[in-house]
């Protein structure tokens, strides 16, 4: 089996595309669970943002799971499988392991190096595993993908200088010091909009929340760092769009939030009060007619995909091409790892029919020679299995080395088992469980 990843990003896709194909958070499991029913699936892992929807899955065969995955995407979208083809992208095997690294250390982002993703591959990561989807494989793959973006942002920089969306949504807003802000959501990117309206200046602060109590979280702890800031339900919107400078929805809601209803500011009698709108919901959380409106601006993801094209990133292209060549280091070290790992079980049952041998053996000698002293018999015994292990050593150390280097064509644990007519199946008998032990961890020293 081998990890495949399909997907489609803002690389790829329209705003319009992506906002039909995201998977609310709410529906996240059930089409992880529908993902896994597909007879070439074994493990999946879903991550939906806000401007990419990719599926990370463990696969009997490339062209099954490829299609079972495809097909699962368009229903959920709601669109016939051939009209996401084109834009789709395909990673297999040790591409796939490349793409995720990547992923996670921010080089495949809008805006380069933004750290928001590793934390999001965390969460689709938990939410998988929650739900049961994680087996060895892809438990091994995260574990290894969030300590390389950890790395990455550690030893290349490039978190400091990679803004996330929401800074550039922020930055496409103008000056925010002194003014008035709202923010519908308090997620994780409701969390995110706050700290850098806070950083910005903000001088009052609002969250608008479906559950309150979420929302007053939210507001205490900007407010423990010294802005005014207060919760309300999302019942009390309308007025509170009247009074801010500048609005942040980011709810994850199947469909929109804010509307053309919900601008019934009045004309002070000095023109129509301007208001900044920064959608980052996917699906949108604005109507567009929103935009429309007298003295509105509205800033979408289609907008802030349009700056980072015409201004270009922070980074340096020296930062990037280390970070890129972390990257290659840890995919090389990752699959080499795999193949290693891969003929260990045969290398096990080697062993296994060795000591059965020697067992054999002694056994037979017990039965010819049953005056031999007791001392005597017991030096026999460990000779006989040190003279075994010493011969197994060197050939199946080197064996581990051989398949880490993947020597092109060469199947050794294939070649162990014709060599020494091993059972195709004593390997699976004690390999690794594909399942993740519930003592199994999510690395939580890692932050995006």
């Amino acid at each position: 089996m081998s990890v495949l990843a399909l997907g489609l990003s803002h690389r790829t896709a329209d705003l319009t595309t992506l906002e039909r194909a995201a998977v609310p958070a709410t529906d996240v499991v059930k089409v992880l669970d529908e993902l896994q029913q597909a007879d070439d699936v074994s493990e999946v892992m879903l991550l939906s943002t806000c401007n990419r929807i990719e599926v990370y899955a463990v696969v009997e065969t490339f062209h099954g799971g490829l299609a079972s995955i495809a097909d699962v995407l368009a229903r959920q979208a709601g669109m016939e499988a051939a009209e996401l083809y084109d834009t789709y992208y395909v990673h297999y095997a040790g591409a796939a392991v490349e793409h995720v690294f990547s992923v996670a250390s921010g080089l495949d982002s809008m805006v380069v190096g933004e750290t928001q993703i590793l934390g999001q591959v965390r969460s689709a990561y938990a939410t998988a595993r929650e739900a049961g989807t994680v087996g060895r494989t892809l438990h091994e793959l995260i574990q290894t993908t969030l300590r390389v973006g950890k790395r990455v942002h550690t030893e290349t920089g490039l978190d400091t200088l990679g803004a996330s969306v929401v800074s550039e949504a922020l930055a496409a807003a103008g000056e925010l010091e002194g003014r008035r802000a709202l923010i519908i959501g308090a997620g994780s990117m409701g969390a995110l909009a706050a700290s850098q309206l806070r950083q910005a200046g903000i001088a009052d602060l609002v969250v608008a929340n479906r559950t309150v109590e979420k929302a007053e979280r939210l507001a205490d702890s900007v407010a423990e760092q010294g802005v005014l800031a207060r919760a309300v339900p999302m019942s009390e919107l309308a007025a509170e769009v009247s009074r801010a400078d500048v609005v942040i929805s980011c709810t994850g809601a199947k469909a929109a939030v804010l509307g053309v209803e919900h601008l019934a500011y009045l004309d002070d009698g000095a023109g129509v009060k301007p208001l900044v709108v920064c959608d980052l919901g996917l699906p949108r959380d604005v109507e567009p007619a929103v935009g429309e409106a007298p003295g509105v601006s509205l800033v979408d993801l289609e907008t802030v995909r349009k700056r980072m094209a015409s201004s270009g990133t922070a980074t340096t292209e020296k930062q990037i091409a280390r970070a890129s060549g972390i990257v290659l280091d840890e995919v090389r070290a990752y699959l080499a790892g795999q193949r290693s790992a891969a003929v260990t079980p045969t290398v096990t049952a080697l062993r296994q029919r060795a000591a059965e041998v020697v067992d054999a053996e002694l056994l037979r000698l017990d039965r010819r020679l049953p005056e031999l002293e007791p001392g005597v018999r017991d030096e026999v015994n460990r000779t006989v299995r040190r003279v075994v292990d010493k011969l197994l050593h060197a050939p199946t150390v080197r064996v581990k080395q051989l398949a880490a280097e993947e020597k092109a064509g060469t199947d050794y644990a294939n070649a162990l088992r014709e060599l020494f007519e091993l059972d195709p199946q004593a390997p699976k008998s004690v390999s690794s469980p594909s399942s993740v032990s519930k003592h199994d961890q999510i690395d939580g020293d890692q932050s995006g």
